[in-house]
């Protein structure tokens, strides 16, 4: 079971929960939380981001992109421990699960979701896989701001309210930035691998320290976005979630400029963790 568990990429599913969590903030907000919807999403969102995990390591696999011995976590299948068709089959059987549990939304959400969930579905194989991969062209982190972020958020937010506000689409921004931040610190521990193969990340594009101001930049602007919600700012209290968020994120990014490699690795649980807390944190004082 080890080479699948490293699959799942454990350190990074905590954004996933961030991101429902980022959502019924929002419902808060403006109403009331239906927990049994809010649990289905919950479920769909990890299976939905490991099916993700398993593709990545599929794709990226076949395209030559991975080696032995790489900076990263063990890929199970470029190390001989998975084949490629059981990865194959995984991927494809854990989507489908997520699917069967999406599905299950449409009693609150209306019939229309089956048209979101299979965006959602295409957007798990766009980000390794199709004609214009996002990983290999440097769009990555647009890709998680879209699906941990932009896309989430709002589905929450319709499915409990029936609704959709511009405060909870620039607060959906916010949650997707924060969310790019955890790309940041794969693609900058792997830039070096990327680049020897031809993988074209951001983090291959721009200099390193492009990459370390670009995460200080992203965990303000997604903490600021996020306390648009409802437009209250003379609840001081949101602020605790905000500078404990800022805080954490600042001490992570400092601590990137000084670490190479694998050392990298715990740092991407770091920054799921303060994510998650951060709507954790948000959503009591709500």
């Amino acid at each position: 079971m080890t080479p699948w568990i490293e699959a799942m990429r454990l350190r990074t599913l905590p954004v996933s929960i961030a991101s429902v969590t980022a959502g019924c903030c929002a419902v808060k907000v403006y109403g009331h939380v239906a927990w049994l919807p809010a649990l289905l999403c919950f479920v769909f969102a990890i299976l939905a981001q490991i099916a993700s995990n398993f593709a990545n390591e599929y794709f990226d696999f076949k395209a030559g992109l991975d080696k032995p011995g790489r900076e990263g976590p063990r890929r199970g299948v470029t190390e001989g421990d998975i084949t490629p068709r059981q990865m194959l089959i995984a991927t494809c059987a854990t989507l489908a699960l997520a699917c069967a549990v999406g599905c299950s939304l449409i009693y609150w959400g209306g019939w229309w979701l089956i048209a979101a969930g299979a965006a959602i579905a295409l957007g798990v194989f766009a980000y390794s896989a199709g004609p214009y991969p996002l990983s290999r062209h440097g769009l990555g982190e647009v890709g998680v701001i879209l699906f941990f972020g932009v896309v989430p958020v709002n589905l929450i937010f319709y499915i409990m309210t029936g609704t959709a506000r511009g405060d909870v689409v620039i607060a959906s921004v916010g949650a997707g930035l924060m969310a790019a931040n955890i790309l940041i610190v794969n693609n900058y521990r792997d830039r070096e691998d990327d680049s020897a193969v031809g993988k074209t990340t951001l983090a291959v594009k721009l200099p390193p320290k492009a990459m370390i101001w670009l995460y200080y930049l992203n965990g303000l602007l997604g903490v600021a976005c996020f306390l648009l919600l409802g437009g209250n700012f003379d609840k001081w209290i949101w602020l605790i979630p905000a500078g404990i968020y800022w805080l954490v994120n600042n001490a992570i990014a400092t601590t990137m400029g000084r670490l190479k490699g694998r050392q990298l690795n715990p740092l991407l649980g770091m920054t799921a963790l303060n994510f998650l807390m951060f709507t954790i944190l948000f959503y009591i004082v709500a």
